[in-house]
Protein backbone atom coordinates (compact mmCIF):
# COMPACT_ATOMS: atom_id res chain seq x y z
CA UNK A 1 0.00 0.00 0.00
CA UNK A 2 3.01 2.35 0.53
CA UNK A 3 4.73 2.29 -2.50
CA UNK A 4 1.78 2.43 -4.24
CA UNK A 5 0.78 5.49 -2.21
CA UNK A 6 4.70 6.41 -3.13
CA UNK A 7 4.19 5.92 -7.09
CA UNK A 8 0.86 8.24 -6.85
CA UNK A 9 3.01 11.07 -5.21
CA UNK A 10 5.82 10.58 -7.94
CA UNK A 11 3.80 10.75 -10.64
CA UNK A 12 2.08 13.94 -9.22
CA UNK A 13 5.00 15.73 -8.65
CA UNK A 14 6.27 14.51 -12.61
CA UNK A 15 3.02 16.08 -13.79
CA UNK A 16 3.65 19.54 -12.16
CA UNK A 17 7.26 19.52 -14.17
CA UNK A 18 5.54 19.14 -17.04
CA UNK A 19 2.87 22.03 -16.42
CA UNK A 20 3.34 25.07 -17.60
CA UNK A 21 4.48 27.87 -15.34
CA UNK A 22 1.26 29.24 -13.78
CA UNK A 23 2.12 32.81 -13.63
CA UNK A 24 1.43 33.01 -18.05
CA UNK A 25 -1.41 34.42 -18.76
CA UNK A 26 -1.97 33.91 -21.84
CA UNK A 27 1.23 31.47 -21.70
CA UNK A 28 3.91 32.12 -23.67
CA UNK A 29 5.28 28.84 -24.32
CA UNK A 30 3.71 25.27 -25.04
CA UNK A 31 4.78 21.60 -25.64
CA UNK A 32 5.21 19.91 -29.21
CA UNK A 33 6.05 16.45 -30.23
CA UNK A 34 8.84 16.10 -32.88
CA UNK A 35 10.16 13.07 -34.70
CA UNK A 36 13.86 12.26 -34.93
CA UNK A 37 13.08 13.09 -38.76
CA UNK A 38 11.94 16.70 -36.95
CA UNK A 39 8.06 15.64 -38.63
CA UNK A 40 5.59 17.19 -36.02
CA UNK A 41 3.34 14.51 -34.28
CA UNK A 42 0.41 15.94 -32.43
CA UNK A 43 0.38 16.13 -28.27
CA UNK A 44 -2.10 15.63 -26.24
CA UNK A 45 -3.03 18.47 -23.61
CA UNK A 46 -4.90 18.22 -20.52
CA UNK A 47 -6.51 21.86 -20.71
CA UNK A 48 -9.24 23.98 -18.91
CA UNK A 49 -12.67 23.82 -19.38
CA UNK A 50 -13.20 27.30 -20.65
CA UNK A 51 -12.46 28.34 -24.20
CA UNK A 52 -11.14 31.39 -22.97
CA UNK A 53 -8.69 29.94 -21.12
CA UNK A 54 -5.94 29.55 -23.55
CA UNK A 55 -3.56 27.61 -20.70
CA UNK A 56 -2.56 24.34 -20.91
CA UNK A 57 -2.32 21.88 -17.65
CA UNK A 58 0.18 19.50 -18.77
CA UNK A 59 0.82 18.00 -22.26
CA UNK A 60 2.51 14.61 -23.26
CA UNK A 61 3.46 12.87 -26.26
CA UNK A 62 1.81 8.91 -26.26
CA UNK A 63 2.19 8.71 -30.46
CA UNK A 64 5.88 9.23 -29.68
CA UNK A 65 8.52 11.82 -30.45
CA UNK A 66 10.72 13.80 -27.73
CA UNK A 67 8.56 16.29 -26.06
CA UNK A 68 9.97 20.11 -26.30
CA UNK A 69 8.80 23.35 -25.39
CA UNK A 70 8.51 26.07 -28.30
CA UNK A 71 7.47 29.34 -28.21
CA UNK A 72 3.68 31.00 -28.60
CA UNK A 73 4.06 33.35 -31.30
CA UNK A 74 3.23 37.25 -30.20
CA UNK A 75 0.46 39.37 -31.52
CA UNK A 76 0.85 39.76 -35.12
CA UNK A 77 3.79 37.09 -35.65
CA UNK A 78 3.01 33.91 -37.39
CA UNK A 79 4.60 30.54 -37.19
CA UNK A 80 6.67 29.17 -39.99
CA UNK A 81 5.00 26.66 -42.89
CA UNK A 82 5.65 23.27 -42.69
CA UNK A 83 8.32 22.52 -44.94
CA UNK A 84 11.40 20.18 -45.35
CA UNK A 85 13.61 22.72 -44.23
CA UNK A 86 11.28 23.41 -40.89
CA UNK A 87 12.17 19.82 -40.25
CA UNK A 88 15.35 20.37 -40.44
CA UNK A 89 15.67 23.19 -38.46
CA UNK A 90 13.60 21.61 -35.83
CA UNK A 91 15.84 17.95 -35.71
CA UNK A 92 18.93 19.85 -35.31
CA UNK A 93 17.09 22.26 -32.70
CA UNK A 94 15.92 19.86 -30.13
CA UNK A 95 18.69 18.52 -29.52
CA UNK A 96 18.47 20.67 -26.15
CA UNK A 97 15.34 19.89 -25.21
CA UNK A 98 13.81 23.09 -26.61
CA UNK A 99 12.93 25.07 -29.15
CA UNK A 100 12.74 28.44 -27.31
CA UNK A 101 14.57 30.63 -29.57
CA UNK A 102 15.48 28.70 -32.48
CA UNK A 103 14.64 30.14 -36.08
CA UNK A 104 14.57 28.70 -39.64
CA UNK A 105 15.18 30.87 -42.59
CA UNK A 106 15.43 33.81 -40.00
CA UNK A 107 11.54 33.11 -38.62
CA UNK A 108 11.18 32.46 -35.13
CA UNK A 109 9.99 28.48 -34.67
CA UNK A 110 6.53 29.45 -32.99
CA UNK A 111 3.05 27.96 -32.60
CA UNK A 112 -0.45 29.72 -32.71
CA UNK A 113 -1.86 30.32 -29.57
CA UNK A 114 -4.54 27.73 -28.79
CA UNK A 115 -7.20 30.30 -28.68
CA UNK A 116 -7.15 33.64 -31.05
CA UNK A 117 -9.35 35.52 -30.23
Amino acid sequence: MRLHTLGALVALCAGAAYAQPIDENPPTRTIQCIDVGGQLIAASCNVPGSRLDPREYICTCPNGGQRVEVAVCAKGQKPPAESRALNIARREAIRDGSLLGDTVKGQAICVAPRNRG
